[in-house]
């Protein structure tokens, strides 16, 4: 019989009824330690106390009024966001896709408020993933997100990863107006920017008056040990997507920018008929509340240093599995010498759970509460699925 779900994902087969912190149970009763958390969505774990009574409060009260109206729980999210952040100004919305497309939307619009409507051009990179929309496929310029879409949205231009000289020339172009770039490619392999690196973009940005627009959808919301992951280099952007995390597993993405980048977006120039509204905010809210606590960041620092040395273990004791690890607090990547799905499935029959990327990368990604004992089963269950990987190798 064929499935009324569209088939556009290759879906394992496991069937999730119960989550709980760090674990997820399956319908025939097995327990899986989640290494994976939704895809970094799930950033306080499964069923937090404060995220859920959030919610709960919330859904008892209103759920639902729409933006032709104030919403005060948006208001005290955006306050939240702007006093922990480089912003003047938020936009709410439901996905990182979304954020992607209004930060297109912005960066042009801002170059025609200002008299330079002929600098449309923005410069992607490489292995950067921004969302499955029109705008973002066109954006990452992929052949595996775009083959079969076109025509593409123009206006973008594709440069290698970690090619200074290529983005210096770049960058100089008269049609150039912005850069956009996630600071840890997700997708693309968890490959991180350096600290060096992000300095030197915004020295580019203002060197050119290019805008700089960080795309922290994925390494966003306290998972590098900062609230977000440019912060280690001590820059900030002009736009910045958030999304995953902020939401702690409910549908949930904002668009933090400038009150300078956003003169242009007036009444009436975008909008978002479930964005912003008081259910998501008020779980939005909860997870930033949390998460900005004093010595939350700190105990995630731990955490992943903890959770490094780990995996180097674990790298060091399967060489023909495993080559390396990189990335940065609790968003980190094996280098695998097999075909990362391969470790995936072997992870199911351990009853762990993680997430390949592109390069040949394993991502483990946790919830930022899960515990050390926790960290340590969960490496073990990896360790268990290479040995398997390996026994069959052998036998073969």
């Amino acid at each position: 019989m064929i499935s009324p779900v569209l088939p556009s994902y290759s879906r394992a087969n496991l069937s999730f009824v119960k989550g709980e912190g760090s674990w997820l149970i399956e319908a025939d009763g097995r327990r899986f330690l989640d290494f994976a958390s939704g895809i970094a969505v799930m950033s306080l774990g499964h069923g937090h106390p404060k995220v859920v009574g959030a919610l709960i409060d919330q859904a008892n009260a209103l759920w639902h009024t729409s933006n032709l109206y104030e919403v005060p729980q948006q208001q005290a999210l955006a306050d939240r966001l702007v006093e922990h952040t480089f912003a003047d100004t938020i936009f709410f919305c439901n996905s990182g896709t979304e954020a992607a497309e209004l930060a297109i939307k912005m960066a042009r619009k801002y170059r025609t408020v200002t008299g330079a409507p002929d600098r449309m051009t923005i410069l992607t990179f490489e292995g950067g993933f921004h969302g499955r929309s029109t705008g973002a496929i066109s954006a990452a310029a992929s052949e595996k997100l775009s083959a079969g879409f076109g025509p593409l949205l123009p206006g973008f231009r594709l440069l290698p990863f970690g090619d200074h000289d290529a983005l210096r020339d770049a960058a100089s172009a008269p049609d150039v107006g912005a850069i956009m770039v996630e600071p840890i490619q997700g997708e693309g392999g968890i490959r991180p920017l350096p600290d060096q690196c992000l300095k030197g973009l915004r020295d580019l940005c203002d060197e050119h008056g290019l805008l700089l627009i960080l795309d922290e959808i994925q390494c966003g919301m306290g998972r590098t040990g900062k609230l977000f992951a440019h912060e280690w280099a001590g820059i900030t952007p002009d736009i910045m997507l958030v999304a995953k995390g902020i939401g702690g597993g409910f549908p949930l993405g904002a668009l933090l920018a400038t009150e300078e980048v956003a003169r242009g977006m007036t009444a009436g120039t975008h909008g978002s008929t479930y964005g912003g509204n008081p259910l998501g905010c008020a779980v939005g809210g909860a997870v930033i509340d949390v998460i900005t606590a004093d010595g939350f960041l700190d105990a995630v620092n731990a955490k992943a240093g903890f959770l490094r040395q780990k995996l180097e273990g674990l790298v060091a004791s399967h060489p023909d599995i495993f080559e390396g690890v990189r990335g940065h607090g609790l968003m980190l990547g094996i280098k695998c010498k097999i075909p990362p799905g391969e470790v995936v499935a072997a992870g199911y029959a351990q009853a762990v759970l993680t997430v390949p990327a592109a390069d040949n990368i394993l991502r483990i990604l946790p919830a930022l509460t899960i515990t050390e004992d926790e960290i340590s089963e969960g490496i073990s269950r990896l360790d268990a699925a290479a040995s398997a990987l390996e026994n069959r190798a052998s036998a073969e």
